[in-house]
C-alpha cells in the first residue's frame, strides 16, 4: 500500500529493527508488529533481511514479551514468502525458538510460529532441523 512505501521511503525499516534490538519492552514489540505488517511487500522483506531484522527477530523469540513474541514469529512468517529467506532464518537459529513457541508460546505465536515452520518446511534441510529441534 502507499503508507507501507511511505514508511519504506522514509526510512522506517532501519529505524524499526534497530528499535528490536534496543528499545524499551514496548518499543520492541511495536516495531516487531510494525515489521511484520510491512514484510507482506516483497521489497520491504528485502530491506528488512539488509538492515539485519531476521536475527532481531530471532532473539525477540527467546527473550521478548508474549507480544513481542507473536510479532516476531508473524514476521519471520511474512518473511518466508521469499524462499531466500529461509536459509537465513535456519542459519540465525530462528527454528529452535520457532519450534519452542509452537508448544509454549500463546495461541497466537503458536499459529505464526507453525506458518513460519511450515514454510520452512518444504526444505528438506529444515525439515530435519524442525524435526531435531522438536
Amino acid at each position: 500500500s502507499d503508507n507501507k512505501a511511505a514508511i519504506a521511503r522514509g526510512g522506517g525499516v532501519p529505524r524499526c529493527v534497530e528499535l528490536l534490538a534496543s528499545g524499551t519492552i514496548v518499543a520492541k514489540e511495536l516495531a516487531a508488529g510494525a515489521l511484520a505488517n510491512l514484510a507482506v511487500n516483497s521489497d520491504i522483506r528485502v530491506t528488512i533481511v539488509e538492515t539485519g531484522g531476521i536475527p532481531r527477530f530471532v532473539e525477540l523469540l527467546a527473550s521478548g514479551t508474549l507480544v513481542a513474541k507473536e510479532n516476531a514469529a508473524r514476521a519471520l512468517w511474512n518473511l518466508t514468502a521469499d524462499s531466500d529467506n529461509e536459509g537465513a532464518i535456519a542459519k540465525a537459529g530462528g527454528i529452535p525458538p520457532l519450534v519452542e513457541l509452537v508448544a509454549s508460546g500463546t495461541d497466537i505465536a503458536k499459529h505464526n510460529a507453525a506458518a513460519a515452520l511450515a514454510n520452512l518446511a518444504v526444505t528438506a534441510d529444515h525439515k530435519v532441523a524442525i524435526a531435531k529441534a522438536g
